[in-house]
């Protein structure tokens, strides 16, 4: 008993100064004061949980039923904690970043060169947008539409350019949409050659990206594969020789073994963000 109630001392410590330097570095966002009461603030945490993916909850109720069965076979009480973090931490930080940018550069590729093929026929660039929007490419169909909207409700193109580019909120969907604008205020005036050129320099951009990508996923393969490796070889020296990790079961052994997962995330965690790519700088941006 003064084992266990030792051990879990330890993580609660180890918990509450976690919550204290997410707080301290804005991570946890602070309620208004006049939500800081009791119901309120139970109500917010039962929307919070119910906005949790389903599969995200069944994963953790089966990682703390293996952890209480795994600490009953194993006397560490750290596991109720330790296996249901796993199963939810470990698919996310070994995984690969979603490709929001390739997605976006190939959609704003399809897009423009159909917008190349409505205006080689004559038409406007109103015209052509309105056209555009008829078969939208995956992930404008959107913003596309609610931009036919905003050109129906008598906005000017530029000002619902403007709007899409700050929907959209990219560099690369700026640049395309900073063109556009310029070549409605010139009254279509060289719109076909911008295009054009656009549309060699979006093909360029994502052939780079896709090299880069794969580079980026070449550390994250090798981190993988060294995790699952040392896992199994850990799992087989547990239930081989549960003796050599017998000193791990003290109190201080579970709070020396907290630390050293701890620091095996952060090395993981670090791997990650090196390998992301930094966000670009947005050239068009509304003037409030």
């Amino acid at each position: 008993m003064i084992l266990v109630s030792a051990v879990l001392c330890s993580m609660l410590a180890l918990a509450g100064l976690v919550v204290a330097l997410a707080a301290a570095f804005g991570v946890i966002p602070r309620a208004p004061r006049h939500a800081r009461r009791p119901l309120r603030r139970f109500s917010s945490v039962l929307e919070r949980i119910a906005r949790i993916p389903r599969r995200t909850l069944l994963s953790v109720l089966l990682g703390v039923a293996l952890g209480l069965v795994l600490m009953y076979a194993t006397g560490w009480p750290l596991l109720v904690l330790l296996v249901p973090a796993a199963l939810v931490g470990v698919p996310r930080l070994l995984s690969d970043p979603p490709q929001d940018n390739i997605r976006l550069l190939e959609a704003l590729d399809r897009w423009v060169r159909g917008m190349l093929a409505q205006m080689s026929t004559g038409r406007s660039i109103t015209d052509a947008l309105r056209a555009s929007a008829r078969q939208p490419p995956t992930g404008l169909g959107d913003p596309l539409a609610l931009l036919v909207r905003r050109l129906d409700d008598r906005w000017t193109t530029p000002q619902a350019l403007q709007a899409m580019a700050d929907e959209l909120a990219s560099a690369d969907a700026d640049a395309v949409l900073a063109a556009l604008v310029l070549s409605a205020q010139r009254g279509g005036t060289g719109a076909s050659v911008t295009l054009y050129a656009l549309a060699e320099a979006i093909q360029e951009r994502l052939r780079a990206l896709r090299e880069i990508e794969a580079e980026r996923a070449k550390p994250r393969v090798v981190v993988r594969q060294v995790s699952f490796i040392s896992g199994i070889t850990l799992a087989a020296f547990v239930l081989l020789s549960p003796g050599f990790f017998a000193p791990y079961g003290t109190p201080l052994g579970q709070v020396i073994l907290a630390i050293l997962l701890a620091l095996y995330v952060l090395a993981v965690w670090t791997m990650r963000r090196m390998t992301l790519a930094r966000s670009r700088e947005r050239i068009l941006r509304s003037v409030t």
